[in-house]
């Protein structure tokens, strides 16, 4: 089946025209469609990497090294989307704490198979209305789908929600963050932040259009908490209630549990996925060396739509030191994790173990109905 981003460039005008609408040209007939949605959670910028990235003999960027080994599975997804938790707001580039990458990096996230980018977090105003109005420019010239932050409330009107339409089937997607690290975001720009009217009035809206799925990706809880809050739990149940189908949860840099509730004759069924961890970043703490990619299918038979199946990939960072200089790539553990001659030395294997230990001590215990993909050593096996 033809990748998304294949189609971006050739629809960019598109969905600059029509309110922010994707609709896919290859769409299957309404009667039938299967679609798999990919979350990933923490795209983020520090130092190292911006260093990892240069080439230092002309001062140009690249990272699509970071991907090598995780694409194949963004690959085989319909619709990909991430959290993109910096800005590209120009230089000079800088990581924490307040966030600048080049643009190389969206560019390596779109080759890497990443449709979607959602960027209201606590990072996006990290260099006030400039960096929010750079960081949409960028995205826009590049073909990149995106939502969350917008230059005014005519762009936020007309482009939010977001719509995604693939195989004969229809996703709205909101984004929200607690807040914005104390900036205050000035006016005429904009940054989605979780306030429960709001939310409730984009839900509305949502509906309006007539989704098959109403998917709400939010900024929340406690960092580095690996229980969701009673926040987390209580705003994801409001979400419910007022219509949505999917809550996706970053921030926490840990992964925290995730919930399928299945589909019955009346109902299509629910995901609450509370964090999903660091995607890419420095975090070099346990824990936050890694995250999850949340696979969650979508299907249609005749009128009825429901949530068909919800697993995960864990995925881990690995970061080796080669030609002195420390590298970048995010690694599907399951496929790597009998591979022990993968990694230039031991130590990395054994902080990968010890992340894989402790990820499925967490979510094997905490998550219903949500099980990890398997890699069987030439496949991967799902839990349907």
């Amino acid at each position: 089946m033809p990748r998304l981003h294949s189609h971006i460039c050739r629809i960019t005008a598109l969905i600059l025209a029509f309110s922010g609408i994707y609709n896919d040209s290859n769409a299957q007939s309404s009667t039938s469609g299967k679609l798999t949605l990919l979350f990933m959670g923490d795209i983020m910028g520090h130092d190292e990497q911006i260093r990892s990235a240069e080439d230092r003999s002309n001062h140009t960027y690249n990272y699509d090294s970071v991907f090598t080994y995780i694409k194949p599975v963004i690959s085989e997804a319909d619709i990909a989307i991430a959290n993109l938790e910096v800005t590209m707001a120009g230089t000079p580039y800088r990581g924490y704490p307040s966030f600048s990458s080049p643009p190389a990096l969206a560019v390596a996230c779109r080759n890497a198979g990443i449709d979607c980018l959602v960027t209201a977090n606590n990072h996006a105003a990290d260099r006030r209305s400039s960096g929010i109005n750079r960081t949409i420019s960028i995205l826009d010239s590049l073909g990149i789908l995106h939502t969350g932050t917008f230059s005014d409330r005519t762009e936020r009107r007309m482009k939010y929600p977001l719509i995604l339409k693939k195989n004969g089937i229809t996703v709205a997607l909101l984004n929200y963050t607690y807040g914005t690290n104390g900036i205050k975001v000035k006016e005429p720009v904009i940054v989605n932040t979780i306030d429960k009217k709001v939310i409730a009035d984009d839900i509305v809206k949502a509906r309006n259009q007539r989704p098959d799925i109403i998917a709400v990706f939010l900024h929340w809880g406690k960092e580095y908490s690996a229980v969701p809050s009673k926040v987390q739990t209580e705003l994801a149940e409001f979400i419910f209630e007022k219509g949505a189908d999917i809550v996706i949860g970053s921030h926490p840099h840990t992964l925290q549990k995730m919930v399928w509730t299945k589909y019955s004759n009346q109902a299509k069924g629910r995901v609450a996925v509370y964090s999903l961890g660091n995607f890419i970043s420095n975090h070099q703490k346990r824990k936050t060396n890694g995250g999850a990619i949340a696979r969650i299918e979508i299907r249609r038979t005749g009128s009825k739509v429901s949530i068909y199946a919800a697993d995960y990939y864990l995925t881990w960072v690995y970061s080796p030191v080669e030609r002195l200089r420390k590298k970048f790539y995010i690694i599907p553990c399951s496929e790597y994790e009998n591979r022990s001659s993968f990694f230039s030395e031991p130590v990395y294997y054994k902080k990968m173990k010890e992340f894989m230990v402790d990820s499925r001590s967490l979510l094997y215990n905490q998550n219903i109905d949500f099980y990890e993909n398997i890699f069987n050593g030439s496949s991967w096996l799902s839990n349907y």
